[in-house]
């Protein structure tokens, strides 16, 4: 049994602001996106990433859409001080995106971190440090004088260091650290004091970036604290106001958007809301959220898989299914009163008028994906589910994503049947789909292959039947699949990857997954394929995925 709650923990005070505007305003237009997975993500990992992940991660941060991104904390690790040299030494950095680094408001730390900038065309440094009562009173024992001192002595440290490297043009961003929990005329104070020895201009403006660093209210309260400081600010029209909303309370999106009405100019989060404690604010719900108001988040989403994929490798870290928009299972409907609405609404939708397709809130095609309703698949179906019985009858192990992909194979068989659908016609029908590769009549069949060492690449020799003719083709690459892949010269590319064992022993098989989508469409499938030996097993299952594309390719060249 819970304590009761008003022994132990006070609510939080109202903020006094009877004439609040905020909830009368819809909001019109994106805000400014600065991603921080690679700095507040990644310092929450259980294994940070490691260059290549890193690397990676900015790039796919930059196809997205991001103009600012944090990169790192590059007084805090050399690591993070390295891969910020890399970029701007490897000159990797595209001309319209600029880098963000963190600092603390020590003297050396700050030093070291414009080091970590030299030579960069533009650059944004975030100095921070703890306004908040319980930090001045607790951690620091500082009192509020030596708490402005601290951060107006950081500000005009970094001015100084910043005037020495004229090369580069310099954004400053500060943040009264524990914002929320800071009372609201001492967090003006310090922001008016930073802003001061600053001096932006319009032209040249300051970022103050007001954080839940941990929420502490409900969303309505950030957003009377942030419309406070919207209108109290000295010399607004030369700062960017800025949010970085934490998820303690699981408010995060709500209380961005609700500051952004209360007029914020910019959102700092992550992609998927990783990062400390309960993460940041989650950007690819807030983006699309925007989108589904009608408001075009200058961000690219529209292939939300292959970004799905990007970050679950770079964070090593799953999405959850049933996460907003992105989740595997979220365009999935289980219960047939939905499938039925859906269908209906499907059926009833035209292009040229707005979307209003029952359970759902975004057209699942404009993210790229598709919309699946899936019979007796789950837990609730018993020993009909297909997973069930593939997983008890035939040792098949089928990731999340193909068992939704494969119900939609039973599906449209019960459909033509018109009846119910035993264990041994589920393998059966699974062997046709995935399997079959081997039959004479394949467009492309495996036969054999061989495996080499090419340098610090494996090498392969690979022999397939293509349209019936025996090929022997040849590539490298950093692994089997890779050099398979290379080997094959087909426009797809590998977007995740399991394998599995059939049973136990020494005997047993194993079953290897690849999921994979076409470059020139978005068309997306899993091969599987089976054997004794794993990396047969998984070059059989890329031939699988593969020529289950191309068999999708010619069927829609056809229909066209």
């Amino acid at each position: 049994m819970l304590k009761q709650p008003e022994t132990k923990y006070r609510p939080f005070p109202p903020v006094n602001l009877t004439d609040r505007q905020w909830p009368s305003r819809t909001i019109t237009t994106p805000p400014i996106w600065m991603s921080t997975d690679l700095r507040d993500g990644n310092q929450s990992l259980f294994e940070p990433m490691n260059g290549e992940r890193k690397m990676r991660m900015f790039r796919t941060l930059c196809q997205i859409g991001f103009k600012e991104i944090e990169v790192g904390f590059p007084c805090a690790s050399q690591t993070d001080f390295d891969f910020v040299r890399q970029l701007i030494e490897g000159e990797h950095i595209p001309d319209d995106v600029t880098i963000e680094v963190l600092t603390q408001a020590r003297d050396e730390l700050i030093a070291r971190t414009m080091a970590s900038l030299r030579g960069a065309r533009r650059a944004i440094v975030h100095v921070y440090n703890a306004t908040s009562k319980p930090f001045r009173d607790i951690v620091f024992g500082m009192s509020k004088a030596e708490v402005i001192d601290l951060a107006v002595t950081a500000v005009g440290r970094i001015k100084r260091l910043a005037q020495q490297q004229p090369e580069t043009e310099w954004v400053l961003e500060y943040s009264p650290e524990t914002f929320t929990a800071t009372e609201l005329d001492f967090a003006l104070e310090v922001c008016n004091a930073v802003t001061a020895t600053w001096d932006p201009t319009p032209d040249n403006k300051l970022i103050l970036n007001l954080p839940t660093t941990v929420e502490v209210a409900t969303p309505n309260v950030y957003a009377d604290q942030i419309e406070w400081m919207h209108r109290h600010l000295d010399r607004r029209d030369s700062i960017i106001l800025s949010l970085h909303p934490h998820n303690d309370r699981g408010t995060a999106v709500a209380a961005a958007e609700l500051a952004l009405m209360a007029g914020a100019d910019r959102v700092e989060g992550c992609l998927f809301g990783n990062g400390e404690r309960t993460g940041n604010v989650d950007i690819v719900t807030l983006a699309l959220n925007l989108y589904t108001q009608g408001v075009s988040p200058g961000l690219d989403f529209s292939d939300i898989n292959a970004v799905a994929r990007t970050v679950e490798h770079c964070n090593q870290l799953p999405i959850h299914p049933r996460h907003p928009y992105v989740g595997d299972l979220v365009f999935t409907a289980f219960s047939g009163s939905h499938q039925d609405a859906i269908k209906k609404g499907f059926a009833v939708q035209r292009a040229d008028d707005f979307w209003n397709v029952p359970y759902l809130p975004i057209d699942p095609a404009d993210v790229g994906r598709s919309y699946d309703s899936v019979i007796r698949v789950n837990s609730q179906s018993g020993k009909g589910g297909v997973a069930y019985l593939m997983e008890t009858e035939y040792g098949v192990v089928m990731p999340r994503r193909l068992q939704v992909e494969f119900s939609g194979e039973v599906q449209r068989h019960t459909d033509a049947s018109g009846s119910e659908i035993t264990a041994a016609e589920i393998w059966q029908l699974f062997s046709r789909t995935y399997l079959a590769q081997g039959a004479a009549d394949s467009v492309l069949r495996y036969v054999e292959h061989h495996l080499y060492e090419q340098g610090a690449d494996q090498g392969i020799r690979l022999t397939v039947e293509k349209n019936g003719v025996r090929q022997v083709l040849e590539g490298t690459g950093n692994g089997p699949i890779a050099a398979a892949l290379n080997a094959l010269g087909m426009p797809v590319e590998v977007r995740a990857y399991e394998e599995r064992s059939m049973g136990q022993g020494g005997d047993s098989q194993a079953c290897a997954f690849v999921e994979m989508a076409c470059l020139r469409s978005r068309n997306e499938c899993y091969g599987v394929g089976i054997d004794a030996n794993i990396v047969t097993a998984s070059i059989k299952a890329l031939i699988s995925g593969v020529h289950r594309l191309m068999v999708r390719q010619g069927t829609e060249r056809e229909a066209a």
